[in-house]
């Protein structure tokens, strides 16, 4: 399938932290048709991936790539399969997020697992999966743990709707 919009000519100004001197992702190129837009987005994708977060990147990731496995988005699953392996994420821990059950997960990674599944499914969390994230984190903590999976869910609603295509380097979805 083609994009439904096709990325804009590259231009400094789409490059984020991660992609210092490099071409532009696509996602960017495509967010560019409408430049004001786009900065904002990528304000607060660099605040969640570098300035401030809260959680540490592991577990981001794993709450990324669960969110972009919900979401059906492959291009999302696939570049934040390349940051997941930086932050120490195994091949197979990566596969088991693409599943539909993700498998069993150390008690907090499980529990972010958890918060995504529930977002995803009802826009809320279940009163014991309120009280086990209340026990384990501070309340900045649970804010950001709230709004991370939205965020990416909203990027993957444009990345699906757009067509925006991985890539040449960017992998799919696991075997």
């Amino acid at each position: 399938m083609s994009p439904r919009l096709a990325p804009v000519p590259p231009d400094d100004r789409m490059r984020t932290d991660l992609q210092r001197g490099a071409e532009p992702l696509n996602i960017f190129r495509t967010l560019a048709h409408n430049p004001e837009l786009m900065h904002k987005a990528m304000s607060l994708g660099n605040r969640f991936l570098f300035k401030g977060n809260r959680l540490d990147p592991r577990a981001r990731e794993i709450m990324i790539l669960r969110s972009a496995r919900r979401t059906g988005s492959v291009y999302e699953f696939g570049q934040h399969t390349i940051i997941g392996r930086k932050t120490g994420l195994s091949e197979a821990e990566i596969a088991r997020l693409a599943r539909a059950d993700a498998g069993e997960w150390p008690a907090d990674e499980g529990l972010l697992v958890t918060v995504v599944d529930e977002l995803s499914t009802t826009d809320t969390l279940t009163e014991g999966t309120w009280e086990r994230l209340r026990a384990a984190f501070d309340e900045p903590t649970i804010v950001e743990i709230l709004l991370l999976p939205g965020f990416y869910r909203m990027l993957a609603g444009f990345l699906n709707a757009t067509g925006v295509e991985r890539e040449a380097d960017t992998p799919g979805w696991p075997e």
